[in-house]
């Protein structure tokens, strides 16, 4: 994008404006069922629901830059009376053909809306055109606009005010425009000078300030620096390395298996500043009998830098699933030669190094702060697999508020732990089940509504103890209180409680 194409921008800015570009209004021009079907790639009813509209500015943007489809010159002109068809063309918008006299989208355009601990906000992301709007496998350098993954890091993302943010493997721009949120300064680095472009046209189009974009591959860009935190969605899907199979800038990161993970992770600590976290999205793979988990735990154990670390293992895929589930992604279509000399190269791939199966998940790694000279505290590795619905969209508070939990009781002894007063979350609810005609329940169960949705089953006394907890009485007094009223000796208790405090403080079940 040169300097007098960067001018247009505001321009830009007015036309989505004046057209009322946003997320309910698209969902408005062509109904929810519509739109959960784009979602998973079908426009025709969409395109139906237009049919059926008056014409406007708003039908128009939506039909170019979201169905991505070519309208009529003089159309795309009214829906850019600022801009332009001129100034789109200028800013790599769009592309006019002459001898039939229609605009044709040359980039994807659209709202996207969230809300974080700052409250709600809506950009517009650029980025390239999907395979619906091309028609074809994607190019080698596509630039992803915001995805699945893209969601969940950003949800995943911790809140916290710091001074310093790198944002690794930009792409669009979008994880360091949300960091830029908590973040007074923030890097953002990527390989593609493409994806580059089109962050700057993002952070410039959404008035984003404070970030800094820079080329080059891992942590390159940013050698001999250090940042309060560290957010990446790297190109960590495993790929063969091997002639005709294609290399996505987005997603391949040019490194045999789980590599480019272990990299990360071997790097990321002497680019943390103390106290300062890393969060990405990652593979792991599972070779032969051992555990994929346990070679994260091995990557973060070798770390030249001490690493406090929390891996949680969302899904796992066995190798020809998460075959099949790659080599579609890049728009190569099951049953097709193309397909099947591709899926023959990725199972010749993980022959090759035994996999049986492929982990996904978040890592949540932290340079340690404090007088012991950063020796880590926190080493959680941990399944969660299956649906978390709504909640993951809003983990990143709640990671903050564990880790903070996680300090305030590993820095405690038993005695100055037994003297903290807790409050039980608003969200904890507690379960019985019982025999019919019974008296004692079988079970008691302790659920979280927020958070990681984590069930905890607690016997008599402890059950007693997290609904004693309103701020007001010690766990010490507690346990001491019910060790009478069970009849049970009160050390043997108050040990087995406070173990049991820690883990729902971390958890969230307890507010200290």
């Amino acid at each position: 994008m040169t300097a007098p194409a960067a001018e247009r921008i505001p321009d830009l800015r007015s036309d989505l404006i004046g057209a009322g570009l946003t997320v309910d209004a698209l969902t408005a021009l062509w109904g929810e069922e519509a739109a959960e079907a784009l979602h998973r790639g079908q426009r025709t009813p969409a395109e139906r629901a237009l049919a059926r509209r008056e014409p406007s500015a708003l039908a128009t943007l939506a039909r170019l830059f979201v169905l991505g489809r070519p309208v009529p010159q003089a159309e795309a002109a009214a829906a850019l009376p600022a801009l332009g068809v001129a100034g789109a063309i200028e800013l790599g918008l769009l592309t006019l053909d002459e001898s039939t006299g229609t605009a044709a989208p040359a980039i994807d355009l659209r709202p996207y809306g969230f809300v974080d601990a700052a409250g709600p906000a809506e950009w517009w992301i650029v980025s390239d055109l999907g395979e619906l709007a091309l028609g074809h496998a994607l190019p080698e350098d596509h630039v992803l606009g915001v995805g699945g993954a893209s969601l969940t890091l950003s949800g995943l993302m911790l809140q916290t005010p710091v001074d310093t943010a790198l944002d690794l493997g930009t792409g669009c721009g979008i994880q360091a425009m949300h960091a830029a949120r908590h973040a007074r300064r923030v890097v953002a680095t990527d390989i593609s000078p493409r994806a580059l472009r089109l962050a700057a046209l993002n952070l410039a189009l959404n008035e984003i300030d404070g970030v800094e974009l820079r080329l080059g591959s891992m942590f390159e860009p940013v050698a001999g620096e250090r940042f309060d935190h560290i957010v990446s969605n790297p190109p960590f899907v495993i790929t063969p390395r091997v002639e005709g199979v294609p290399a996505y800038e987005y997603r391949d990161g040019g490194m045999v298996g789980d590599a480019l993970v272990a990299s990360f992770v071997s790097g990321c600590g002497e680019h943390l500043a103390p106290g300062g976290v890393a969060q990405l999205l990652g593979n792991w793979e599972y070779r032969g009998a051992g555990d994929g988990l346990e070679r994260v735990r091995d990557w973060v154990d070798a770390s030249p830098a001490p690493l406090d670390a929390w891996v949680i293992e969302r899904d796992v895929e066995d190798a020809v699933r998460y075959s099949e589930t790659w080599i579609r992604d890049g728009g190569t279509r099951h049953g097709t030669p193309e397909f099947e000399q591709l899926m023959g190269a990725w199972l010749d791939d993980f022959e090759r190094r035994d996999v049986q199966s492929v982990g996904f998940g978040y890592l949540l790694l932290r340079r340690p702060a404090g007088v012991a000279t950063g020796i880590p505290t926190l080493r959680r590795f941990e399944r969660l697999h299956g649906s978390l619905g709504a909640n993951e969209a809003g983990l990143g508070v709640h990671l903050g508020e564990a880790l903070a939990a996680h300090d305030l009781q590993a820095a405690l002894e038993d005695d100055e732990l037994a003297r903290l007063r807790p409050v039980v979350a608003g969200d904890v609810t507690e379960e019985r089940h019982l025999w019919p005609g019974a008296d004692s329940p079988t079970a008691i169960l302790l659920r979280q509504g927020g958070g990681f949705g984590r069930v905890v089953s607690a016997d008599t006394g402890l059950a007693a103890l997290v609904g004693a907890c309103d701020g007001e009485l010690s766990v010490g007094a507690i346990a001491a209180a019910l060790a009478q009223l069970l009849e049970v000796d009160e050390d043997a208790l108050r040990r087995e409680l406070l173990t049991a405090v820690r883990g729902l403080l971390v958890d969230g079940f307890l507010r200290g």
